[in-house]
């Protein structure tokens, strides 16, 4: 899995005028309710930005509702009235960058949700994933390397577990702004890197054994030095 680390106050700006843009080409009639989306590439030409705006801008307004994705078969214009559309154009537009404890304070709350569905929901293919994610941050920490990119990896591989699609987009529109102000802000010290390592394999062998009660306990443990950041504990 790679992680592109794009910053949301960098991005913002950009997304939300590929948002409007979108909701022009709806108003009028260039696109309809059931009507494909173009391709990424086709709108970051025709709206001169990268395709990594495009799939921020995109991924904001499936989240809400007005753009539906169907595996295999591209992004469709959600048969919403233009009244209501608009209105929730109008919303997101206006939302402000969330700050930083904010931040973490939301990936904490959609954490302990995701971590009891993924115990339940959890393949083979998600444990290799999430093994994979662990053996990456494990090798760093021990060669003293920053993995704060391979911390959040094993988290990113935990939602995607959880088969909730809507709680994985929002994890993954987070998780850039997170990995990029971990260090600025000092949420997490170098020594805890080390203790990192069996929280993340004890949240693992829990999601293995299909426990999610001893899942979300482990996950409250590893999230200590979070929860005593957002609410001074």
């Amino acid at each position: 899995m790679n992680l592109e680390v794009l910053s949301i106050s960098d991005n913002q700006e950009l997304q939300n005028v590929v948002i409007d843009r979108i909701r022009e080409l709806i108003n009028y009639k260039n696109l309809e309710p059931n009507d494909k989306l173009p391709s990424e590439r086709m709108l970051s030409e025709k709206f001169n930005v990268s395709r990594g705006v495009v799939r921020g801008a995109i991924q904001k307004l499936e989240f809400y509702g007005l753009l539906k994705s169907i595996p295999q078969s591209g992004t469709f214009v959600a048969n919403v009235g233009a009244i209501a559309m608009n209105g929730i154009v109008d919303d997101i537009l206006q939302l402000e960058a969330p700050d930083f404890k904010a931040l973490v304070e939301t990936r904490i709350l959609l954490e302990l949700k995701t971590v009891k569905l993924a115990s339940l929901r959890r393949t083979d293919e998600d444990l290799k994933l999430m093994k994979s994610a662990l053996n990456a941050y494990a090798k760093k920490v021990l060669n003293n390397e920053n993995a704060v990119q391979e911390d959040l990896l094993f988290h990113l591989a935990i939602a995607k577990a959880s088969k909730n699609s809507t709680m994985n987009t929002f994890m993954l529109s987070i998780t850039p702004e997170i990995i990029t102000n971990f260090t600025k802000y000092h949420v997490c010290d170098d020594d805890l890197a080390i203790s990192g390592i069996q929280e993340h394999t004890d949240i693992y062998e829990a999601i293995k054994d299909q426990n999610p009660t001893l899942a979300k306990e482990k996950m409250k443990v590893h999230f200590k030095t979070l929860y005593q950041y957002c609410y001074n504990k």
